[in-house]
């Protein structure tokens, strides 16, 4: 299994693009809790990511987004809201995107505050 870390305060972009060279090259899965405002990255499927915040940091599932990382790109070109986990129906998120620009905004801010570029 690929190496997962829960990043509470922050992570330079260098050592993602060395967790990722192991796996995606210049890409690297992540799920982040907006609730809590951390995030869970490395692992092969996001769905690894989110049961680590769960099980290790007691994340709520209403509360756990996947999102790639592309770290090759910049300014919004850096996060891609994709990810099978992102299936809430119940919720309203009916698709692998994230729908609620609220939502996004949020997940945009914790990546921009944890990640040092």
């Amino acid at each position: 299994m690929a190496e997962i870390k829960i990043i509470k305060d922050n992570i330079s972009l260098e050592e993602l693009k060395a967790m990722a060279r192991k796996q995606f090259f210049n890409i690297i899965k992540a799920a982040v809790d907006v609730e809590q405002g951390i995030i869970s990255v490395g692992g092969e499927f996001h769905s690894d990511l989110e049961v680590q915040l769960l099980e290790k940091e007691n994340s709520k599932r209403e509360n756990t987004w996947g999102i790639n990382l592309l770290l090759d790109r910049t300014g919004n070109d850096f996060i891609q809201f994709d990810s099978m986990i992102n299936l809430k129906p119940l919720s309203g998120n009916t698709n692998r995107g994230v729908d609620d620009p609220i939502i996004r905004a949020k997940i945009a801010e914790i990546v921009n505050k944890i990640v040092k570029r």
